[in-house]
């Protein structure tokens, strides 16, 4: 218990602007706990994005505006780290260099062309996604929902086998750490939970093992791209 304590305090205080004062050195269990808890981990944000829609839809703004709304919370309660990790993962893969090069242009903190580009569209899809979803009866919760579930990538990318692309960081303590069962688990009460949630929204009870499914295929080509550019 102690490890999964230690492991739930490292993922909200990574993952969240939630402070949960000083951080122990992670070891491997208490890693594996925090990549696996990780949906748990942001439920304050996942409230906070919820309430946004709730509220937006009440004061009846466009979509798209309440749906931008949400994203600014997210980032905020995230300390935009997402984003950031987007932007230099895109631009260590478009640099075209070697190894090394790539993993430098990562560390620099620069964003290059390829990066803002990558942000620029992305945060436009989920805007889009966003509006759509708010949109249904209780896409408010949907979205808080899903905004958990997002974070079972967490796990999907620390499962056991892919290797840190850099023997230092906290890539490195949370690599190879989640176990296949453990991640199994993840993905199908995550599947189960947004499932739950998408029928009261009455977006079809397939929708969510779908998405998961969509997730775990999309991160994994990720996950195997990174591999072969970074090592991990």
């Amino acid at each position: 218990m102690r490890a999964a304590f230690a492991g739930l305090r490292l993922a909200v205080g990574t993952l969240t602007m939630v402070p949960v004062g000083t951080i122990e050195p992670p070891t491997r269990r208490s890693a594996a706990w925090a990549m696996s808890l990780a949906p748990l981990a942001v439920l304050p944000l996942a409230a906070v994005a919820g309430a946004v829609g709730w509220l937006g839809d009440q004061a009846r703004l466009p979509g798209l505006v309440v749906a931008t709304l949400v994203l600014m919370s997210l980032a905020l309660g995230s300390r935009a780290m997402h984003l950031d990790g987007l932007a230099d993962t895109v631009d260590g893969i478009g640099a075209g260099w070697s190894r090394e090069r790539a993993l430098e242009v990562m560390k620099s903190g620069d964003v290059g062309p390829m990066g803002v580009a990558a942000v620029a569209l992305t945060l436009v899809v989920q805007a889009g996604g966003a509006a759509a979803v708010l949109g249904r009866p209780w896409g408010w919760l949907l979205v808080a929902v899903a905004v958990a579930v997002s974070r079972a990538a967490c796990a999907l990318t620390c499962v056991r086998s892919i290797p840190a692309a850099r023997p230092d960081g906290l890539g490195a303590a949370v690599a190879g750490t989640v176990p296949v069962p453990a991640l199994a688990v993840i993905l199908v009460v995550s599947a189960a939970a947004l499932g739950l949630v998408s029928q009261a929204a009455q977006a079809g009870s397939g929708l969510g093992a779908v998405a998961v499914l969509t997730m775990t295929i999309v991160v994994g080509l990720l996950v195997r791209i990174a591999t072969r550019v970074f090592g991990g």
